[in-house]
């Protein structure tokens, strides 16, 4: 068991600085011995906070090569654009570095190949860095589906619903990089960003371990949103005013189980809307859970209006292990600590030396939905085969790793703080 770890950071846009400043680069057992950007400004300013910090000074980069061969780097962070990020883990792992990856989807289904080819050759771990798998209510959840209290679950319901135009893909077109959202957009027509919703709903549904993915079929309307934005935000002049966006405004998705469980995913994010939601939904035989009211219902409760908003009845009684030990914290790591969890979710593998609770297989199986349901798209709505990236191992899994972040059990564990006073 490692005391400390030396991670390598690369990818500093507004993303990965700020995982970098309230997440790894506060954490007393992680080093960060190099950061890395191709603007150098990005890497200055990053090198700069963390000395403020007072952590040690980084190694500062602009480019990934030296820290493939450098001895002392144990893990990486890759928090890069799509774009390539799947090569570039691909090679950390063939040097033999723990990878985590930001959450994103493949461009093409070779990329989720290559990585699970790539991992049966080194078993070096991957691991997507999907907050939401350790959000409070989606934990919640995982905990009454363990314990059986919705009986068996038969169907789940996700989303991404969120004003893209506004808080990400127009912010950042007057510098050197662009949001690369905003060019797959332009460029692509399919379910984007289905890791928030798909990475708990996989692990409810035992994906992976047991049962698996088997078809998605997925539809889009028309686009039309982010031209009209565009026009509006900066003029009908504008060059971005004048793109034939490809991407339909409303992504639909509905993917089969093997064991007979049905997940439908809704990608939202172009046009105009109040507020933001994953709408995570969990049906079972014996109750449900709704994200959008904020609501647990079970059989033999009265039904009405009463049961909506009631979720804080059931953290009393049924929040996960983790997150009650995490309420009794200062709250630290963005998005409601589900960052700050993530990563030590990481952090704690490797100094463990165990596999990762996001696994290789969840990670290529999660991007693979991109490319499926652009296909699934083109067809008409066409059912595409889902591949079994466990190559058949799905039905028969080495045991999980058990401790505080598992996210296949439920497990009591005060081995380990999720951070201690030497935290800053």
């Amino acid at each position: 068991m490692k005391e400390k770890i030396k991670l390598g950071y690369i990818g500093l846009g507004r993303r990965g600085f700020s995982v970098l400043k309230r997440c790894f680069g506060v954490m007393s057992d992680v080093e960060i011995v190099a950061v890395c950007d191709t603007v150098e400004d990005r890497a200055i300013k990053a090198r700069d906070m963390l000395t403020e910090l007072g952590r040690p000074e980084p190694k500062l980069l602009t480019d990934y090569h030296e820290m493939l061969t450098d001895p002392d780097i144990d893990a990486v962070a890759i928090m890069t654009g799509w774009a390539g990020r799947a090569k570039l883990a691909g090679e950390f792992m063939l040097a033999g570095k723990y990878t985590a990856i930001e959450v994103g989807c493949a461009y093409d289904i070779s990329e989720c190949y290559d990585l699970i080819d790539i991992y049966e050759k080194t078993k070096t771990p991957l691991m997507m860095l999907e907050n939401c798998c350790y959000g409070r209510r989606e934990m919640m959840v995982l905990n009454m589906v363990r314990k059986g209290l919705f009986g068996d679950v038969v169907h789940c319901e996700g989303g991404y619903h969120h004003n893209l135009p506004e808080v990400e893909l127009f912010k950042d077109i007057d510098q050197e990089i662009p949001h690369y959202r905003l060019a797959s957009y332009r460029w692509r027509n399919c379910e984007q960003y289905p890791t928030h919703e798909l990475g708990p709903i996989s692990k409810v549904l035992n994906i992976n371990r047991g049962n698996r993915m088997m078809t998605i079929s997925s539809f889009a309307s028309r686009g039309g949103g982010l031209k009209k934005y565009a026009a509006e935000l900066l003029g009908e002049d504008s060059p971005y005013a004048k793109i034939d966006y490809a991407q339909g405004d409303i992504i639909t998705s509905i993917i089969t189980c093997a064991g007979g469980e049905t997940i439908k995913l809704c990608l939202d994010t172009t046009l105009p809307r109040p507020y933001y939601s994953r709408n995570f939904t969990v049906r079972g035989l014996d109750g449900m859970y709704a994200e959008e009211r904020k609501s647990v219902y079970l059989k033999g409760m009265p039904e009405g209006a009463e049961n909506e908003n009631n979720e804080e009845k059931f953290f009393e009684t049924h929040d996960h292990p983790l997150h009650r030990e995490y309420a009794a914290l200062e709250k630290r790591g963005g998005h409601g600590g589900m960052d700050y969890l993530v990563c030590r979710a990481f952090v704690e593998s490797v100094k463990a030396g165990t596999n990762t609770p996001i696994d290789a297989y969840d990670t290529a199986a999660w991007m693979s939905i991109a490319p499926l349901s652009e296909m699934s798209i083109a067809r008409g709505g066409a059912p595409i085969d889902i591949p079994d990236f466990t190559r058949g191992k799905w039905t028969e899994r080495e045991p999980v790793v058990r401790g505080k972040y598992c996210l296949d059990e439920v497990c009591e564990d005060d081995s380990i703080k999720i951070y201690t006073d030497a935290d800053k």
